[in-house]
């Protein structure tokens, strides 16, 4: 048999910015009929790497080849002539056009100077069939699901005659039948002979999809390895470069959790009409109360409603025994209480400002603007939470937008430090970051229990509720269903059936 040829090589890629080297003798190859995984921490060099690739950015050192031959990306236009595409964890597409016409935007097919949409539906449609979908190529994106919008994208992607396809967190945002689904077209793509980079956090993704990996650590290549061969702790040790004993010891604080607690805020039948239905609710000091539930479920309208970003319309709120009326996320925060939006892109950080900025916007608030903190003040504050929850690079100055996910999640976790909440409502604070920055969260939330805080945890990923919560509330359909007591006996399947119904 044989031996299979690379498609791409990079070798000894070398990329700098200024104070900051992102990638050190980098190497990657990817080869046809395989699904490459590309594995790091945030902050690891992976999206420098891709974008080094796609000619978002030019090397400084190293060499790029294509089937044999030397090549130089200088711009995404020329990675496409390449046949190298990209699909990116947000779907980068217009959702006020057609389906077709996002296939094809920049790329439209003219006869006699004309449009030939007939032609260009048909193919939009042909496309779409490869990728086991038969929707309406008339109707526009916006009226379809996430799941068919990332299907779309790759349609796109494959339309320049792709040899090389990167999919850069494409399952962040679907559930578990909608990533069968996309396997299902990967593993298809993969018969057909495409190079395929996938990158995730996922481990049991990575473990059931991909032929072959290559793991980043602080910018700097350290191996390549096939997936089956490779033992999932030694993986992830390679991706933190450090033992994982630590981190197997992240678990809840049950010190007194049989005392008596004290309140620190309850939701007698809170609920908003359409959005959630009423539901009682209370939360503890020192305590970590999990929402667990299906997408959909209504987990992020409760935690809106608890921080005033939505009002409700039924039933009373009370915070240490006294009743309050949220009508706004100020009167909230005023009331020692604190929100991490799932959403970090549009609800959470403000991209053209500095880590430093975004780090005291909630303590800013609170102090009104005739109390206007010192640039002084700003930099010790900054300097103090940078140094807490190691965000790096640990440069206050840099604009959030230019650090990786993990580091801009630690920023808004420091935002609402900074304030001393009583009460820390985390919407999904570790979707899509790193196990090294997913460990110190968690390891956060049980030191801030330890000192008589609450937290309300929202999390897709049912180990992490069971490992660091006292209790659990289970949410099905919008609807508040049941709670449950995070004993030692309570499993993964337990919790699975309340959130599905009983299954």
């Amino acid at each position: 048999m044989p031996v299979k040829q690379p498609r791409l090589v990079m070798k000894n890629i070398v990329k700098e910015f200024p104070g900051v080297k992102a990638l050190s003798d980098v190497h990657l190859s990817l080869y046809p009929g395989e699904v490459h995984a590309l594995m790091g921490e945030n902050g690891a060099g992976k999206s420098t790497l891709i974008k080094v690739l796609t000619g978002v950015y030019s090397i400084d050192q190293g060499t790029v080849m294509m089937e044999g031959k030397s090549v130089h990306i200088k711009s995404p236009q020329e990675a496409q002539a390449h046949g190298i595409s990209t699909v990116y964890q947000e779907v980068n597409l217009c959702p006020n056009l057609s389906v077709t016409e996002n296939i094809f935007i920049g790329r439209e097919i003219k006869k006699n100077g004309r449009l030939a949409w007939k032609e260009m539906h048909k193919r939009a449609k042909v496309l779409l069939e490869k990728l086991q979908l038969n929707i309406d190529v008339n109707k526009l994106l916006s009226s379809y699901s996430v799941a068919i919008q990332q299907m779309v994208a790759i349609a796109r992607a494959l339309n320049v005659s792709a040899k090389i396809l990167i999919l850069d967190e494409p399952t962040s945002s679907l559930d578990r039948d909608e990533v069968n689904k996309l396997f299902s077209v990967i593993r298809k793509l993969k018969e057909e002979g495409l190079a395929i980079v996938f990158v995730s956090h996922f481990l049991d993704q990575i473990y059931e999809i991909t032929d072959r990996l290559t793991v980043l650590r602080n910018g700097e290549w350290i191996g390549e390895y096939m997936t089956e061969e490779m033992d999932r702790m030694d993986l992830v040790s390679k991706m933190i470069g450090k033992d994982l004993q630590e981190f197997k010891s992240v678990s809840k604080d049950t010190t007194n959790q049989s005392e008596e607690k004290e309140t620190f805020l309850s939701a007698e039948q809170v609920g908003l009409t359409g959005v959630i239905e009423p539901f009682q609710f209370e939360l503890n000091k020192g305590e970590i109360v999990g929402l667990a539930g299906l997408l959909g479920s209504g987990r992020t309208e409760i935690a809106r409603l608890l921080f005033g970003a939505d009002k409700a319309d039924q039933g009373m709120l009370k915070v240490n025994g006294k009743k309050v009326n949220f009508s706004t996320p100020r009167q909230a925060i005023l009331h020692d209480i604190g929100f991490c939006s799932e959403n970090r892109k549009t609800e959470g950080i403000i991209p053209e400002l500095t880590v430093r900025e975004n780090i005291i916007l909630a303590i800013q608030s609170v102090n009104g603007l005739f109390r206007y903190l010192s640039k002084t003040k700003q930099a010790k504050i900054a300097d103090e939470y940078m140094k807490l929850l190691n965000i790096n690079p640990a440069n206050p100055e840099q604009l959030i937008k230019n650090l990786s996910g993990g580091n801009q999640q630690k920023v808004m976790l420091a935002r609402w430090l900074v304030t001393d909440p009583q009460l820390l409502i985390l919407d999904e604070p570790t979707r899509g970051i790193d196990i090294g920055a997913k460990a110190e969260i968690m390891k956060l939330m049980t030191e801030l229990s330890k000192k008589n805080k609450s937290i309300l945890f929202i999390s897709s990923e049912i180990e992490e509720i069971l490992r660091t919560c006292h209790r659990v509330a289970v949410l099905r359909d919008r609807k508040k269903v049941t709670e449950l007591e995070n004993h030692e006996n309570l499993t993964q399947q337990e919790l699975m059936k309340e959130m599905a119904g009983g299954m």
